[in-house]
């Protein structure tokens, strides 16, 4: 169950946490700007999750930089700020992750696109830059994933 926690918007003075967070998670650290997070904070006020939503242009929106931290995870952190950031950003919302995460995002109605003509842009660029760091034969690949606006059971 989920210990007491709630959400907020990121301030300014969150920015240096949110890119150690991010970093450590060894997350794209690249276009991180405080103003588009959401935090997750426990009951002292510490941060203990943090999301955002990257615009792309042309309505096209990304779930980025989901981190938990680790003394946190596995108690629901992460869905609350996945299913919060559906409700205010809205469908359709994008995101890219490592392979073997996309059951976790499946839960919350993310489908995998396999196409790269059904991708915005940004995307497409993403999976060929994504062949460097994802051999072949490690069987591992970046994900891209796409939220239409149905929630997943």
């Amino acid at each position: 169950m989920i210990p007491a926690l709630s959400l907020r918007r990121a301030t300014a003075s969150d920015a240096a946490t949110i890119k150690q967070m991010v970093r450590g998670a060894r997350l794209n650290p690249f276009r991180l700007d405080w103003q588009r997070f959401w935090l997750a904070v426990d009951a002292e006020g510490q941060i203990i999750g943090c999301i955002q939503v990257k615009p792309h242009g042309e309505g096209v929106n990304e779930l980025a930089s989901l981190v938990t931290q680790p003394g946190w995870r596995g108690q629901g952190v992460g869905r609350r700020l996945v299913e919060h950031l559906q409700q205010e950003a809205g469908p359709p919302l994008w995101l890219m992750c490592e392979s073997g995460l996309t059951p976790f995002y499946e839960r919350f109605g993310f489908v995998e696109v396999w196409q790269t003509g059904e991708m915005p842009a940004h995307f497409r660029f993403m999976r060929r830059l994504s062949r460097l760091f994802f051999p072949p034969r490690s069987g591992r690949y970046l994900a891209i994933m796409q939220w239409p606006g149905s929630v997943g059971g």
